[in-house]
């Protein structure tokens, strides 16, 4: 099991909720390379294209992203996604225990859209998550 009791976690993820906070990504990471308790390593409020930036290509992360993007002229929408990251440098048993760990993850970050499993940082451009969103959200007026 991951550790994911230090309330700091909690704390950011709402305040990524928040509509009142510009705040949209949290990033957590093990705090160490034997530990399983996860820590905020980052936050920030430039979305997807800021947080690829804070991904160590030797480590396994999660994050949590609120995403905005528009339907037609007239509308935006804000979705969550929960974010998997495995580096491509990431030690082998760190990454047997992703997806065990995954599930104390998803009792924290409770409340998203899609889960996005990203192994290269290209996985994580918005404009095909974008897509993904629309497609889970149900209503469509661009025939995506």
């Amino acid at each position: 099991m991951a550790d994911v009791s230090d309330p700091k976690i909690n704390e950011a993820y709402e305040e990524v909720r928040s509509n009142k906070s510009d705040i949209n990504w949290v990033l957590i990471d093990y705090e160490g390379d034997r530990s399983d308790k996860l820590v905020v390593t980052a936050t920030g409020t430039g979305g997807l294209a800021e947080l690829q930036e804070k991904l160590d290509h030797a480590k396994a992360s999660y994050a949590y992203v609120r995403v905005t993007y528009s339907n037609d002229k007239e509308s935006q929408r804000e979705k969550f996604i929960l974010v998997t990251w495995i580096g491509p440098g990431c030690k082998v048993m760190r990454k047997a225990k992703i997806s065990v760990h995954a599930a104390d993850v998803k009792s924290v970050f409770r409340a998203y859209s899609i889960d996005v499993a990203a192994r290269e940082k290209d996985d994580l451009k918005e404009e095909p998550i974008v897509v993904r969103l629309r497609k889970a959200g149900g209503a469509s007026y661009d025939g995506v």
